[in-house]
């Protein structure tokens, strides 16, 4: 294969030809460190290499070798060292060309030990620190554990945390380690670096995505108060149970189909006239005013609950956006062809 082709293929490729050339003793202890669906997609790239020429493996070799090197000069003095040494050996753009490979090939982020606990544990070794490093953590974990850990902390301190991670760019990795090392402690974890971006509006957005309706409601009414361009520009990017009213008739219908008949009864107990008027002009008459009938028989219910229900709905719709049965228009222009 021409060095040219060999430019090409994809780090999973790369990954591929790399344990072929190990041989079958290596790879399989290579195997031991890796989860499941990492092996198996491996395994089928192993399976779909025909023929690897000898440049194509010393090419491959090579690339493995400077980002062992330079994954060893990270752990000794950091990136600001690494960097240093490699610029020197190597020259500027390879050195750059190298850190970010590292990124992007070994997919080390910080805090992995946290992602690995349960957001309780989390929780109870961050509530303490001060809102910055709080929002460093939450914008390296899953989506669901800052969700969870968000909705725990103290209500005042909340859309402080929220508006700091939609702000957050890039963050030195020199920081990065120092508040890991602190974390280290408290947990007794081994981490590693990380050199890529985190945070940002899209990161809160999701985080948002998943906190249950009260937190979602006090973190933005805050950030309202606080920063209403901010505010303006997450509520853009989430939908919220009000925002059904945007749905065009035949995802409210699919909609209706999909959620549990009390869960949306009680979710339109406190629902406006107007998104009461959207969910049923999409029944048959039939069940309208059986839903109607259901409701007055229904009797007082507490806010949490009704809460509750309009959560569950949201994730449902959530869900069905992300598998492409319903469109959902955002802010921003997004233009709906029928």
């Amino acid at each position: 294969m021409a060095k040219g082709t060999q430019m090409q293929l994809s780090g999973r490729q790369k990954a591929a030809i790399l344990l072929i050339t190990l041989g079958p003793e290596v790879s399989a202890q290579v195997f031991k460190h890796l989860r499941e669906e990492e092996i198996e997609q491996l395994t089928l790239e192993i399976a779909n290499v025909r023929k690897v020429d000898h440049i194509e493996k010393e090419s491959i070799l090579s690339e493995f070798h400077q980002i062992c090197v330079a994954q060893e000069y990270l752990t000794q003095g950091g990136i600001t060292y690494a960097k240093e040494i490699l610029e020197k050996a190597l020259g500027s753009q390879k050195a750059n060309d190298i850190l970010n490979r590292l990124t992007a090939t070994l997919q080390v982020r910080p805090f992995d030990f946290a992602r690995k606990a349960e957001p309780t544990q989390i929780l109870n070794f961050i509530q303490n620190e001060n809102s910055q490093t709080i929002a460093l953590v939450l914008s390296y974990l899953a989506p669901e554990q800052s969700s969870a850990v968000l909705s725990s902390l103290p209500t005042e301190k909340q859309a402080d945390v929220a508006r700091r991670i939609a702000l957050m760019d890039s963050t030195s990795p020199d920081v990065i380690a120092q508040v890991e090392r602190v974390l280290e402690q408290k947990l007794s974890s081994t981490v590693t670096q990380d050199y890529t971006n985190a945070g940002g509006i899209e990161a809160i957005v999701q985080i948002l995505n998943g906190v249950d309706r009260g937190t979602e409601r006090t973190i933005l009414d805050s950030l309202e108060i606080q920063d209403p361009e901010l505010a303006e520009e997450i509520k853009k990017r989430m939908f919220v149970f009000e925002d059904i009213v945007n749905l065009d008739n035949r995802s409210i219908q699919r909609i209706i189909r999909d959620v549990e008949s009390p869960d949306l009864q009680l979710a339109l107990k406190v629902a406006s006239e107007e998104v009461r008027d959207a969910i049923f002009r999409n029944m048959s008459k039939r069940m309208a005013e059986t839903f109607r009938e259901e409701m007055e028989y229904m009797g007082p219910v507490r806010l949490r609950d009704v809460e509750e229900a309009q959560t569950r709905i949201v994730a449902t719709i959530r869900r069905l956006e992300e598998s492409g049965e319903i469109i959902i228009a955002r802010g921003g222009g997004d233009d709906i062809i029928v």
